[in-house]
């Protein structure tokens, strides 16, 4: 493989990760109705008291706007990165720079989604600790550009 492909499959590789994580920050960040549509349906799938609802309420606005944060930092990075990969003459060493920037983002991320996680499942009974878990494990991931462009 030539050498010049090496950025541009790392990128994509990159791209396809962040995917995931992109179509959620997104919908958190944007506070669309439907963030508030899912809201909705997992108070009702859950079966959430009135306090628990507010207490999940609050913890949910200062979980959102903290990714909402984060998402704007890997927006940035990912845009500059995306240039780069297809600059007449790319630097690796600025692609790697905004890759290893989203990475720290991004494990950054993951970090406080399981802190919220956590923190919302000492709010809940086992039956409503189980119903979360298992929606969450059936839950499939939403799908990156590059996946719905070359078909996976």
């Amino acid at each position: 493989m030539k050498r010049h492909w090496l950025p541009v499959l790392l990128g994509f590789s990159l791209l396809l990760n962040i995917g995931v994580l992109g179509a959620v920050g997104y919908q958190a960040w944007a506070g669309g109705d439907s963030a508030s549509n899912e809201h909705d349906h997992l108070v009702k799938h859950l079966k959430l008291s009135e306090e628990q609802r507010t207490q999940w309420r609050k913890k949910e606005e200062i979980f959102l706007r903290d990714m909402g944060d984060y998402w704007a930092e890997v927006r940035f990075h990912r845009e500059r990165m995306i240039r780069e990969i297809f600059a007449q003459q790319p630097d690796p060493a600025a692609i790697e720079a905004s890759r290893a920037a989203i990475c720290r983002l991004q494990e950054n991320q993951q970090r406080q989604v399981i802190k919220q996680l956590m923190e919302e499942k000492q709010m809940l009974t086992a039956t409503q600790r189980e119903a979360l878990a298992e929606l969450l494990v059936e839950q499939k991931p939403a799908g990156s550009l590059e996946e719905r462009l070359h078909g996976n």
